[in-house]
């Protein structure tokens, strides 16, 4: 049998892996993960589940509510996508990751079957956290969509609710162009008379979700309609947020240990799912979410979301890399005390880049770098491209070189800021 560095080899090598390859390696139809289950069993029947989907904010939203059901004692699996440093992080039951006999054991096993129908990288790992969980026998099982929703492999489970977190234009070349399109494959997780909770909608989606909640006979919730924020503040490197309830204007604090200010968005859809979960029958309560709140990071072992990683200079990683991601990076800088603004910034090949280019400062100083895949835009190209923004500044082969060269260059009152690409914060972790 190989060893765990041996099956990630092959794993990487073998299967053709969305995030280096892109498109090519997308399976747009479910059967491979069907078959998959199928042969272990259909594991993905035999633990609780509650899938997330959306644009932005699905892994925060998911590592909150991870955070909150362990808290109140339920073992609970939680499933994400991508990993930053280890690939056992996509697969976490109360936090700790699976361990590499398992990983071993599991790819030896269903070995055979990937010779018959080739999946791809992503249909085994989702096959590999189901049958985790089943062994594991969690109470529940956060799921975190990979990629839209309908198509998306995990899309294969009954859950116990179903969040949209948002819609914004991200992989336009899979999902469509318009973000009625995007909404409509979001929106194939809704299931039949399962409750679903919208965390923000438009104009050109909100009808979208109605309907396709309407044809499921499904309970619909928005966020907006049950609370609302009335005030955040930033301290000591968490967030407090002041939220009423509404139609009772009950007012609580929450202190979250994730101190990016859009995740009062998040927060929302959390605060709403719980609501909901707690007329389930789920034995949830709102002191125990305030106190799971304030340690996600710990219970969860979430990265990457407005993370500082140093004081001294000010140094932040956020895998903020689409439109509307960068949009709220954005935010979060103007709201940031600095002297000046360092941005190491590396992009992917099938994104929007020029949306995103556009919104970054033009007063800050840009290390131009790729991440070490297939799909990263070299650093020379990303650079001319930001430069018809007014973008200024120098290209690194690697990210730890264009990383190295912002610290050298930073005084203790500036800003340090990674982003444009989960892979580059990865590289820096």
């Amino acid at each position: 049998m190989k060893t765990y560095a041996q099956t990630l080899d092959y794993l990487f090598r073998a299967l053709p892996m969305f995030s280096k390859l892109g498109e090519s390696a997308y399976k747009k139809d479910l059967h491979n993960t069907l078959a998959l289950c199928a042969f272990l069993g259909n594991p993905q029947h035999k633990f609780k589940t509650i899938h997330v989907a959306g644009t932005n904010g699905k892994g925060s939203t998911s590592h909150m509510l991870a955070a909150i059901f362990q808290s109140a004692g339920y073992k609970t699996g939680l499933y994400t996508s991508p990993h930053l440093k280890d690939f056992r992080e996509r697969i976490k039951v109360n936090g700790q990751v699976c361990s590499e006999e398992y990983v071993v054991s599991f790819t030896h096993g269903i070995e055979p079957l990937i010779q018959e129908i080739s999946p791809s990288f992503f249909e085994i790992t989702v096959a590999m956290a189901f049958d985790y969980f089943a062994q594991q026998q969690v109470d529940i099982a956060i799921i975190e969509v990979g990629l839209g929703g309908r198509l998306d492999s995990t899309n294969i489970i009954d859950p116990e609710l179903s969040i949209i977190t948002n819609i914004g234009f991200d992989h336009m070349n899979l999902l469509g162009n318009r973000l009625e399109e995007i909404a409509f494959e979001k929106a194939g997780i809704i299931k039949p008379e399962k409750p679903v909770v919208i965390g923000e909608s438009l104009p050109e989606t909100k009808p979208v979700f109605l309907a396709k909640a309407a044809s499921c006979q499904a309970p619909i919730h928005f966020a907006k309609d049950h609370f609302q924020i009335i005030d955040f503040e930033s301290k000591s490197g968490h967030l407090l947020v002041k939220v009423s309830k509404l139609f009772n204007q009950d007012q609580l604090v929450y202190e979250l240990d994730l101190p990016g200010y859009y995740q009062t968005k998040n927060l929302l859809t959390v605060l709403t799912s719980v609501e909901l979960l707690i007329q389930q029958g789920w034995n949830l309560n709102w002191q125990l979410v305030a106190k799971a709140l304030k340690q996600v990071k710990k219970l969860s072992g979430l990265h990457g979301r407005w993370e500082v990683i140093s004081d001294d200079p000010l140094t932040v990683l956020d895998v903020g890399h689409n439109e509307d991601g960068i949009k709220e990076i954005v935010k979060q800088i103007e709201l940031t005390a600095k002297q000046s603004l360092h941005i190491v910034i590396g992009m992917v090949k099938d994104k929007e880049i020029d949306k995103a280019l556009q919104l970054l400062p033009k007063h800050a100083t840009y290390y131009f770098t790729k991440a070490a895949i297939p799909r990263a835009l070299s650093e020379s190209l990303l650079q001319q491209q930001a430069a018809s923004f007014g973008l200024i500044g120098n290209a690194y082969p690697t990210v730890i070189a264009a990383f190295t060269t912002a610290k050298q260059h930073a005084s203790k009152d500036d800003l340090i800021l990674v982003c444009g690409s989960v892979f580059v914060v990865a590289e820096v972790i």
